[in-house]
């Protein structure tokens, strides 16, 4: 069999299963077949790299079997181009091959990958996300946490008893927004939310294609958050429209964000490289972006370490490259990418 195999799809086929495959670095994000064997060949960058990686989940399950699906978190170096290292991948395939054969699936193939290199744990937030957006796709009942979470939303438990709901619960019903009367209770719930909540459910919100009526009420709520220098209601506010449908939207608040008292903040900076990013693909905003990054007070740390993570992301590199070379730049700006290369 090994012989054949030139990529993961390949391996994935030949062994007989149906398969689809996500990023979860940034957004969890499906990668359709087409672009996944691009990147694969190394064609095409890998859209949303994260720390010199591509951070992926491959879910596949054996055609004939009734059995939960198989997934498989990997992570892969990229180059300078964020193009996939093949050779990387060429050694996981390898290493499958000699463990599990053909047989990928099955009862021979638990436990055999602990110790691959490329596989990874991600964390408990991102795990409960992706375990919960698999269940729609599955079209899978939510987990037994489900019911109580959307009780607890509904106000009826009171908002302090946020003990008794559980992280995975939170990511079911953020993910199911427009199952019963989730959206317009989440709507209601959120002003008051205790931070106990609000941080782990835009953790889940991320990843959700939120409908424009919750991204109105997110951008008033973060406007609020600018007003009274509330970081951390404006993080997870930001956190939470990144996905929307109203990218519009999401982008007045980055605007509103970048011109306030709190846009050298280093969570809003980290946040909006992180979440945001489609929003810096407009070179002004950008530059403005990148501005208020080198008038932070740790620039030595904080400037370098956005510029690396940035200039990865093929829809933004062209644009921070350019802004290397810009002449009307702020003193300050043309310091901090000064030093970058000294």
């Amino acid at each position: 069999m090994s012989e054949h195999i030139a990529t993961l799809g390949q391996l994935l086929d030949g062994a007989g299963t149906q398969w689809r495959a996500f990023d979860i670095g940034r957004h969890i994000t499906k990668l359709d077949k087409k672009q996944f064997l691009a990147i694969e060949q190394a064609q095409v960058p890998y859209p949303y790299p994260l720390a010199g990686h591509a951070w992926l989940a491959i879910q596949f399950w054996d055609s004939q079997a009734s059995k939960e699906p198989y997934v498989w978190f990997l992570k892969f170096p990229l180059d300078e181009q964020s193009k996939l290292v093949s050779a990387s991948r060429d050694h996981f395939a390898n290493m499958v091959i000699e463990a599990l054969g053909s047989e990928i699936t099955g009862e021979q193939a638990d436990g055999k990958l602990d110790n691959n290199p490329y596989v990874f744990t991600p964390n408990a937030n991102k795990l409960a996300a992706f375990n919960a957006q698999l269940k729609v796709l599955l079209k899978q009942p939510a987990s037994k946490y489900y019911e109580h979470t959307q009780l607890y939303f509904s106000g009826d438990l009171g908002f302090d008893d946020w003990q008794s709901v559980a992280l995975q619960g939170i990511a079911d019903f953020a993910l199911r927004l427009n199952h019963d009367n989730n959206l317009a209770n989440l709507q209601n719930a959120w002003p008051h939310l205790p931070l106990e909540v609000l941080q782990p459910l835009s953790a889940m919100l991320e990843h959700v294609e939120i409908p424009p009526s919750l991204s109105e009420l997110l951008v008033a709520y973060g406007h609020t958050a600018i007003e009274n220098n509330d970081t951390i209601a404006l993080t997870a506010a930001l956190r939470s429209l990144s996905k929307g449908q109203a990218q519009g939207l999401c982008t007045q608040l980055v605007d509103a964000a970048l011109s306030s008292s709190v846009g050298t903040d280093s969570d809003v900076l980290l946040t909006i490289a992180g979440r945001c990013f489609a929003q810096l693909e407009e070179p002004e905003r950008l530059h403005i972006f990148m501005d208020n990054c080198a008038h932070h007070q740790q620039i030595a740390e904080l400037f370098p370490s956005i510029f690396a993570d940035l200039v990865a992301i093929p829809t933004i590199r062209p644009h921070l490259l350019g802004l290397l070379r810009k002449e009307n730049r702020s003193e300050t700006l043309a310091r901090a990418i000064g030093r970058l290369f000294s």
